[in-house]
């Protein structure tokens, strides 16, 4: 029943699709009146946003003194020269202090609809504030911070052009934010295929997204981020946790924020975007492939053991996902 009703929530966002996209189908050999409706839609190509906040984000993105130690930065878990995550299990703070989660790629970040893994943080302003404060990660506050940036001049000139009050936590948050709204990563081949761009995908690709879709993939995967949208239960259709053997606190999801125990196991759906550079997978980081990913979300979330054909054809939909940043593929 519960999957039911996402796929109903789903639908009502779709829309329909361009005949370009049709006529690729129907090239694969794929009925085209069963893609009538399309439940992903292209990232823009740019975002327009403050120029002068997003270089200062920037800075401040790459700079180590928002650490404690002046050892961790933003970017030293979400790296904009790779797929905007650490590829590590779980995140690393300072000290070397081993976390429990794995860290989430920053890229396209700005378009889901909280933050974190359990959802704890509602914009990317509260997101941007949580590490600077977590003893565990960059292991500071707000006044060792900005202690430091106000010995640094630029910083002073650049705080006061972009913000009435100047250096303050809530703007450095503010900017950090700004720049990672910035982070898209478009031109994926599979925005290029629904933007009319017929050959930008193969037969065994659009036979993927069709299996994505006849699965029940699109009823948590979709949308402008394939994802992102609403927190979701994992483990539908058996019980993930007990068959593993492990379900610590880390395991809890949503439980961990609302105390509520219907949000106990509960996360927000991630992003499939860029999805085949951002290994391992899941909350903790468990699982190193996505093959390996890809069949337990079909045991677990969708009640369907898929044989190593249907993984392979998902995987190979999922690759048409990776886009570009700054006019690099990741």
């Amino acid at each position: 029943m519960a999957g039911a009703v996402l796929i109903v929530l789903a639908v009502a966002a779709w829309h329909l699709r361009t005949p370009g996209e049709e006529k690729a189908a129907a090239s694969a050999g794929i009925d085209s009146a069963a893609f009538n409706a399309e439940p992903i839609s292209p990232l823009p190509p740019r975002v327009v946003l403050d120029a002068d906040k997003v270089a200062l984000g920037a800075r401040l993105f790459a700079d180590v003194r928002l650490s404690h130690d002046d050892t961790i930065a933003c970017a030293t878990c979400h790296k904009l020269d790779g797929a905007g995550n650490d590829g590590r299990r779980t995140a690393v703070g300072i000290g070397g202090q081993v976390g429990a989660v794995n860290t989430p790629t920053v890229f396209n970040s700005g378009f889901n609809f909280c933050q974190f893994w359990d959802g704890r943080a509602n914009s990317l302003e509260e997101q941007a504030a949580g590490p600077v404060h977590n003893p565990a990660e960059m292991g500071s506050d707000w006044p060792e911070v900005l202690a430091k940036l106000r010995r640094d001049k630029d910083y002073g000139a650049a705080f006061t052009r972009s913000y009435a009050d100047g250096l303050t936590g809530a703007n450095v948050a503010d900017a950090i934010a700004t720049f990672e709204r910035s982070l898209v990563t478009p031109d994926a081949r599979f925005d290029r295929y629904l933007q009319g761009e017929t050959a930008a995908l193969d037969a065994r690709e659009i036979r993927g997204y069709r299996l994505f879709r006849e699965l029940g993939c699109a009823s948590c995967h979709q949308g402008v981020n394939v994802g992102g949208n609403f927190h979701a239960g994992l483990g539908i259709f058996g019980d993930f946790f007990r068959d593993r053997g492990k379900d610590g606190p880390e395991d809890q999801g949503r439980f961990n924020v609302t105390g509520k125990e219907a949000d106990r196991h509960k996360f927000r759906v991630p992003s499939l975007r860029n999805v085949a550079r951002t290994a391992p997978y899941f909350h903790d980081g468990s699982v190193p492939t996505l093959e390996e990913a890809i069949r337990l979300m079909g045991r677990y979330q969708l009640g369907h053991e898929l044989s190593r054909e249907e993984v392979g054809l998902v995987a190979a939909f999922l690759s048409t996902l990776t886009g570009s940043y700054q006019g690099r593929p990741l």
